[in-house]
C-alpha cells in the first residue's frame, strides 16, 4: 500500500527528554516546535518585508518598518485566539472562563495558546496594519501589498507546526495513499472502517477503551503548506508583486487566491470536531471522516468563500482609489500621506553596544595617561 506511519521520531516538544521533568528543565521541555514555527514563520515574513524596504520599493523608516509589522503580529494574535474561541470552541468553557483565553498555562504547565483561527488571524492582522497607518499617516495600500507577498513563505511553517503536532489531519483515503496519524483513530464497528480497514489489511486495536482502525488519511497539513504556503508565495512573489498595475493588487490577489486554494483543500481535510459541516446539500453523505460529496461545505470552507469574496471586492476599490489618486495628482509612490513623520528616531545602544562602548573608553584612557618614571637605579 501507499501509505506511512506518522514518523515515531516527531515529538511536538522540542526537548522532549525533559518533558515531566521539574524546574527549569521542566519548563524547557515543554516548549513545542508549533511555537517554534510561529517566531521562525514571522521571521520569515518580516525579513522578506525588509528585504523590499532595503531595495527601497517602499522606503519606510525603520521605526515605521518595525512598527507596522509589530501591530500587525498583535492583531494578528487576538484575532486568531479570539476567533478560534468563538468560531471554532464547540464548549462553554471558556465562555465561563474568559479570563483563560490567552493563559498559556494549565495545571502548572506551558502549554502555549492551544487554538489558533488563520481567519480570525487575517482579520486582526488587517485591524492592526489599518490602525497604526491611520495613526502615523502612512498609506495601508501600499504598505500591505509589500507585507502580502511575504507571508505565504512564513505561513508554510504554521502548517508544519500542525504536522508536527499531529493535528488537523485529513480525512480518510479511499486509495491507501496518506499516513496514519497516532491520534486519528476511527470506531471498528461502522461498516466503511471495516471495509477499508479489510482493503488496506489493517487490523483493529483497543483504544482507551474502544475497539479502532487507524487508517491511512491525507497529511493536509502538508497539502496546506506547500499550496497555501510555498506555491502561493511564488505566484505572488514572482508574478502578481512583478506585474501590478497598482498598490493593493498583491494583498487583495493574496485574500482571494489563498481562499480559493483552501476551499479546494477543505474537501480533503477532516472537518473541526464538534462543527463537522456547517451547509448541507447531501445530509445522508455527512461523514466528516469521508470525502464522499463536494456539495457539504466545512466552516473552513465557508470562511474561504468570504475570503475569496472580499479579495474580489478590494481589488475593484483599489483599483479604483489608485485612478482617484492619479487624477488628483497625488504622489502614489509614497508611502507617507501629508504630515507625517518621516524622521528616524535615534535607536537605543544594547546592552552589549554599551559593554563594548565602556572597555572602548576603558582602553582609549590607559593609553592617554603618561608613562611614570621609575625612581629605581639600573
Amino acid at each position: 500500500m501507499l501509505y506511512v506511519k506518522f514518523p515515531e521520531w516527531i515529538h511536538p516538544e522540542i526537548f522532549f527528554w525533559w518533558s515531566g521533568k521539574e524546574g527549569l528543565l521542566g519548563f524547557l521541555g515543554n516548549i513545542r516546535w508549533y511555537g517554534m514555527m510561529y517566531i521562525v514563520a514571522f521571521s520569515i515574513a518580516y525579513g522578506l518585508f525588509k528585504l523590499q524596504n532595503k531595495r527601497a520599493e517602499i522606503k519606510l523608516t525603520e521605526t515605521h518598518s518595525s512598527g507596522v509589522f509589530f501591530a500587525c503580529i498583535i492583531g494578528l494574535l487576538l484575532g486568531a485566539r479570539l476567533f478560534s474561541v468563538i468560531i471554532y470552541e464547540g464548549s462553554t468553557y471558556y465562555l465561563t472562563r474568559p479570563w483563560l483565553i490567552f493563559w498559556p498555562f494549565r495545571d502548572g504547565k506551558l502549554v502555549g495558546l492551544q487554538g489558533m483561527s488563520f481567519h480570525g488571524g487575517v482579520v486582526g492582522g488587517a485591524l492592526g496594519f489599518l490602525y497604526y497607518c491611520w495613526r502615523n499617516k502612512l498609506k495601508f495600500r501600499r504598505i500591505v501589498d509589500m507585507a502580502c507577498a511575504g507571508i505565504p513563505l512564513g505561513y508554510t511553517f504554521g502548517r508544519l507546526g500542525n504536522f508536527i503536532n499531529a493535528e488537523l489531519w485529513g480525512k480518510v483515503s479511499r486509495t491507501g495513499f496518506g499516513m496514519v496519524f497516532p491520534g486519528a483513530s476511527t470506531d471498528a464497528y461502522q461498516p466503511w472502517a471495516k471495509e477499508l480497514a479489510a482493503k488496506f489489511n489493517i487490523e483493529s486495536v483497543y483504544h482507551y477503551g474502544r475497539e479502532v482502525f487507524f487508517l491511512p488519511r491525507h497529511p493536509s497539513q502538508l497539502y496546506e503548506a506547500f499550496f497555501e504556503g510555498i506555491f502561493l508565495w511564488l505566484i505572488l512573489w514572482f508574478i502578481v508583486k512583478r506585474f501590478k498595475k497598482f498598490d493593493g493588487a498583491v494583498a487583495s490577489m493574496y485574500v482571494a487566491l489563498y481562499g480559493v486554494i483552501r476551499f479546494v483543500i477543505e474537501y480533503y481535510r477532516e472537518p473541526d470536531e464538534g462543527l463537522g459541516y456547517i451547509i448541507k446539500f447531501f445530509p445522508s453523505k455527512d461523514n466528516p471522516a469521508l470525502l464522499e460529496s463536494f456539495l457539504n461545505f466545512s466552516m473552513g470552507q465557508i470562511l474561504c468563500f468570504l475570503m475569496v469574496v472580499a479579495g474580489v471586492v478590494l481589488y475593484f476599490i483599489f483599483k479604483y482609489m489608485d485612478k482617484r489618486d492619479r487624477l488628483k495628482g497625488l504622489d502614489v509612490a509614497s508611502v507617507y500621506l501629508p504630515g507625517a513623520d518621516t524622521t528616524e528616531k535615534p535607536k537605543k545602544p544594547t546592552l552589549t553596544q554599551k559593554l563594548l562602548e565602556v572597555v572602548k573608553e576603558s582602553s582609549n584612557n590607559s593609553k592617554s595617561e603618561p608613562k611614570k618614571k621609575s625612581n629605581k637605579k639600573k
